[in-house]
């Protein structure tokens, strides 16, 4: 570790007001700082988000074992590492395209957008909107976007499920009516659903979560961040995708550690989702609020037919709001709240954070929510739901006094893996806390369908 050793600042603070918390549990807490330089203080928001979900994990194990919670600390280094992930994993020796060719900043006829085409199916959208046949590429999009208003551009996008977004001023947004929502809701919104009986600690062992399942409906970032959290605090965890469209090998791959990954048509075979829920504990969404409800997903229809299931799900914009059925990803996000502004290298052209803070942020504080309400069904029952949106991260982010600053990057960072796949170390700092993977590597979708 390195760095001076601290408490944790203001978004952890917030993050366990949210989760229920006792503030005095905070001082259990120290860390040293997180090495992501930024005029907005990503290094803080990092380290904050890790030392909530740890403490969530040491005191899960503490009960488990009937002991008081030990002190612990967060490695800002292996957080950096964690957070700029997508720069460090290695597939065959080869390092990533974070962005696609079609994803990125954009002059507008009057100012900037942001796209977004990592999967094929948005940068064929991107491509439909504008005009372009199926082979157009940097140049032409460039050219198409240059010659229309970036409002334009934004509404016409959100229409046709293609992903551009204006890049706002963060006053402008500030008076959006989608940030009002936004700023309405917690940092980590949980809701009780409904009663049901206590379920104690399942499983013999000491980790954390021993003995629980995870069914992970995500992808991209956080909440695939969320469920690796829940696999290191010793969750089963297993990840279910669509056959198509398929996921970036290289994205899951870095998400994906300790889980187990599987494909499923929910609509061709709602019998095994039905039997992978009634063994599930815990049941994570990722996608648009809405876009699973037709297979009784959402946390009010699973509480009824599940009684004492732990819903978490994590949203670019939130559940209320004009823009809560819109895509979006953290770039996007970080486009259009102003933070691509603030983080210009030069006032004109935007710029963005050094990681995808926001995703992975948002990940670590939706998995310290799914920690704590697990801690509270096996205490005194209850159907539980936990959400967090990406907007609301970055809220958080934007607001004074979220800790020290943190100059310089190293020119070493915690790696691990051996073989076709190298990638960041695990971040969390609950004692006990594996300091390699278990299974590292495993292909996407090369698990069956059914709990373990």
């Amino acid at each position: 570790m390195t760095g001076p050793v601290g408490p944790l600042g203001a978004v952890a603070a917030q993050a366990w007001a949210d989760l229920g918390g006792d503030a005095a549990e905070l001082d259990l807490v120290r860390a040293t700082p997180a090495p992501l330089p930024s005029r907005l203080q990503a290094g803080a928001l990092a380290v904050d988000a890790v030392g909530v979900v740890s403490l969530a994990g040491q005191l899960c194990a503490a009960d488990r074992v009937g002991r008081d919670a030990r002190p612990l600390q967060v490695d800002g280094l292996a957080v950096a590492a964690s957070f700029g992930s997508d720069r460090l994993f290695r597939l065959d020796g080869a390092a990533p395209t974070a962005f696609a060719p079609l994803s990125g900043f954009w002059p507008a006829a009057d100012g900037w957008v942001r796209t977004h085409g990592n999967y094929p199916h948005h940068a064929a959208r991107l491509r439909s909107l504008l005009g372009l046949d199926d082979a157009a590429g940097p140049d032409q999009v460039r050219a198409a976007l240059a010659r229309r208003p970036a409002q334009e551009l934004e509404d016409a996008a959100a229409g046709a499920g293609a992903l551009v977004v204006a890049v706002r001023r963060p006053e402008e947004w500030s008076a959006h009516p989608q940030q009002h929502a936004v700023a309405r809701r917690p940092l980590v919104l949980r809701e009780l659903l409904g009663p049901a009986a206590p379920r104690p600690w399942a499983g013999v062992g000491t980790a954390p979560l021993d003995g629980v399942r995870v069914l992970d409906l995500t992808r991209v970032i956080a909440g695939p961040v969320a469920g690796r959290d829940l696999a290191l605090l010793g969750a089963r965890v297993l990840r279910v995708d669509p056959p198509e469209p398929r996921e970036i090998e290289w994205q899951h791959l870095d998400t994906g550690q300790d889980k187990h990954s599987a494909l499923l048509d929910l609509a061709r075979e709602p019998e095994v989702l039905d039997e992978l829920l009634r063994g599930a504990d815990v049941v994570l969404t990722g996608y648009r609020p809405g876009s699973l409800d037709r297979f009784g997903l959402t946390p009010a229809a699973l509480a009824e037919r599940h009684p004492g299931v732990v819903v978490g799900s994590v949203s670019a914009w939130g559940t209320s709001g004009p823009w809560t059925h819109r895509r979006g990803f953290d770039s996007l996000v970080q486009a259009t709240t102003g933070i691509a502004v603030v983080e210009s290298p030069d006032g004109v052209v935007p710029g963005a954070l050094p990681v995808q803070a926001l995703d992975h942020a948002s990940g670590h504080l939706l998995a310290a929510g799914v920690a704590a309400a697990l801690r509270d069904r096996a205490r005194g029952g209850g159907s539980h739901a936990v959400s967090v949106a990406l907007a609301r991260t970055a809220l958080a982010l934007q607001q004074p006094g979220t800790g020290p600053r943190s100059a310089g990057t190293p020119a070493e960072l915690p790696v691990v893996g051996a073989g076709r796949v190298r990638c960041a170390a695990p971040v969390l700092a609950h004692e006990g806390a594996p300091h390699d993977y278990a299974r590292l590597g495993a292909p996407w979708g090369g698990d069956p369908a059914r709990w373990w």
